[in-house]
């Protein structure tokens, strides 16, 4: 039997092919250096040369798809790069109208938080400091105002501040309803005077502005609204602009609606049609939004006062990014800056106020006088507490 052929002789590279490639993409340092083949006039050196010869063809062809790949790509550019010339430094001089270093006023409430185990004193009042996380996160400071001291120096401290907060909890009468009535009223008088003083109240606050605002102490309603995440379902044909939700981001605002990124944790609130039925709520407020509990009953969960800077909600914008004893608070990146913007809101607003106390009053009086207390082993409630006795 006669022997087998030769294999054809393998396709050459010519010199012009390769100058032609590199004219367009040069991928000289791309390509790895490989040993030449070896040359045997034997069959089967001639066969290694065969397969060989076409791999780093192929090879060079996967480089240089590759390097076009990469020279094609967008590349990011800092701004000094951008420019022909180097920018001009601009530091533009402070808005006198503006006050840039905020003081918020933060009411305590009856008890320890954390049901006496942290302190039984009968005159014991806290604040949770998530709540002075929240504030400090927009870049103001906080001043306590004590719910049971003695009445001129809770309005001294009132005057210290640019803006006042309300916060959650369970008291809805007796002496800390009282004082709750009298500092929404001065509030009320202060802007009325022309001093643009807000005042932002959550879930118990929004219940008593409810109760004092209607005059009427019964007017509350029951829900089952208890450690659950939520949406907000914003009022047809509202309109957002001056409200808190006005600098949110459209995809946010969009997400509100369709993703549970509130969180409640309230047995008590208002329906819209019990709310529209009373006339010195409508007067006052304007709904903004509304929520549906676990029983699928729907409340009113955000309002905004038509001539005051009063932003009231049923919900706690300030659990998602600083309080982790509840399961249900959503801490998801969207929830997070669900408070980052609330608070953002709350201390733009307090910085259009013009009062500008002593700033030795203000620094005796801060929060920073006093610590926190960690409860978060418990794994329920508030994770820190500030206590007042």
């Amino acid at each position: 039997m006669a022997p087998p052929p030769p294999p054809p002789s393998p396709p050459t590279v010519s010199a012009t092919t390769n100058s032609s490639t590199s004219s367009t993409t040069d991928t000289s340092s791309c390509v790895p250096h490989l040993p030449p083949p070896f040359v045997s006039s034997s069959p089967s050196s001639d066969m290694l040369n065969y397969f060989w010869i076409p791999l780093l063809i192929a090879l060079s062809k996967e480089l240089t798809a590759s390097a076009d790949t990469q020279s094609t790509a967008v590349p990011l550019l800092l701004p000094t790069e951008i420019d022909a010339f180097p920018r001009i430094q601009r530091c533009p001089a402070a808005d006198p109208q503006l006050n840039y270093r905020p003081v918020i006023g933060i009411l305590s409430h009856p008890g320890d938080g954390a049901s006496g185990r942290l302190n039984n004193a009968s005159n014991a009042s806290y604040i949770a400091a998530s709540y002075v996380k929240f504030v400090e996160s927009a870049g103001a400071r906080v001043i306590p105002l004590i719910y049971n001291e003695p009445r001129e120096i809770l309005y001294e401290k009132l005057n210290l501040v640019n803006g006042m907060l309300f916060t959650g909890g369970w008291a809805k009468s007796g002496l800390y309803f009282e004082v709750v009535e009298s500092i929404f009223k001065n509030v009320l008088s202060k802007n009325d005077a022309g001093d643009h003083f807000p005042l932002l109240a959550i879930c118990l606050g929004f219940e008593l502005l409810t109760m004092v605002v209607s005059t009427d102490n019964n007017i509350l309603e029951k829900f089952n609204a208890a450690d659950q995440a939520s949406t907000l379902q914003f009022m047809r044909n509202i309109d957002i602009n001056g409200t808190v939700f006005q600098r949110f981001p459209p995809a946010l605002l969009k997400k509100l609606s369709t993703d549970c990124l509130v969180m409640q944790n309230h047995h008590y609130g208002i329906s819209p049609e019990k709310f529209v039925k009373d006339g010195n709520l409508c007067s006052f407020f304007k709904i903004l939004t509304t929520s549906a509990d676990t029983d699928n009953k729907v409340y009113v969960s955000t309002v905004q006062a038509h001539r005051y800077p009063v932003t009231a909600f049923q919900w706690h914008p300030e659990k998602n990014a600083f309080e982790w004893g509840l399961s249900m608070i959503p801490h998801s990146e969207d929830a997070v800056q669900v408070t980052q913007h609330v608070a953002n809101f709350f201390v733009r607003e307090a910085r259009k106020s013009m009062n500008r106390p002593s700033a030795r009053k203000v620094l005796d009086n801060l929060i920073y006088n006093y610590s926190p207390t960690y409860c978060g082993k418990a794994g329920k409630g508030y994770d820190e507490v500030y206590i007042f006795t």
